[in-house]
């Protein structure tokens, strides 16, 4: 059982929202508010899983409440506005549903939370590449390569992106996440890797060097493949 709230000012979205839920088995409507504060005081005193939000509101945008909570329930942003869907995606909301929210469009953005249960959530990065904001899951991920002032991401299926940022950047938001920055150009996620030497990992079928400097890191991801059977 998922429990979730509906924040929204608006008493006929809400209700509808009310009644998508409804139609739901794994879903238990925990409380309903009409701005952030009423919001906050149903998550300090409930379980909450899931918080379907609305961004325009008084006093206190959906956006910036979301920002503001130490702990995020998963989030689905409710909104009649499209120009809010990157800051969304920023933020790691589930889904961007748009006003007047249909159940068949309301049901794929649920179904993708009871699909991999209350205790998952698939990470994902968001760049910059094309003039396009492109959502990349970490799962797909192979490698990172660093360029010169970009960074060329190679996906599993050998699809590659550009993107402008710096490897050192990537190996913070990256750090505790199965990915292991063995080069200072890569930085490869153990989870593909299939063969390594003393001195090279293969990713795939991509040969990467382990920079010296970067030995130490190397041994710790071989005790833990070692420790945990991976390969």
């Amino acid at each position: 059982m998922i429990n979730c709230i509906i924040v929204d000012d608006e008493p006929l979205a809400a209700s509808l929202l009310e009644n998508h839920i409804s139609k739901i088995d794994n879903l238990r409507l925990a409380g309903k508010a009409q701005n952030a504060m009423q919001a906050y005081t149903i998550l300090q005193n409930q379980t909450v899983d899931l918080m379907f939000l609305d961004i325009q509101m008084p006093h206190l945008n959906g956006i910036d409440f979301l920002k503001s909570l130490p702990q995020k329930p998963k989030t689905i942003f409710t909104t009649a506005y499209r120009e809010f869907a990157i800051e969304g995606f920023e933020l790691e909301a589930v889904d961007y549903l748009l006003k007047p929210i249909t159940f068949e469009r309301f049901f794929k953005s649920v179904e993708r939370i009871l699909r991999t249960s209350s205790k998952y959530r698939e990470e994902f990065i968001l760049i910059k590449t094309e003039g396009m904001h492109r959502k990349l899951f970490l799962s797909q991920i192979a490698y990172f390569e660093s360029q010169g002032n970009d960074i060329k991401i190679v996906l599993v299926t050998q699809e590659s992106f550009i993107s402008k940022s710096t490897i050192t950047e990537l190996e913070k938001t990256l750090s505790g996440k199965g990915f292991v920055r063995i080069h200072r150009s890569f930085i490869i996620n153990s989870d593909f890797v299939t063969a390594f030497s003393s001195s090279d990992v293969l990713v795939g079928r991509k040969q990467i060097p382990v920079g010296r400097s970067y030995k130490k890191e190397f041994d710790a991801f071989l005790f833990s493949v070692s420790r945990n059977k991976l390969l």
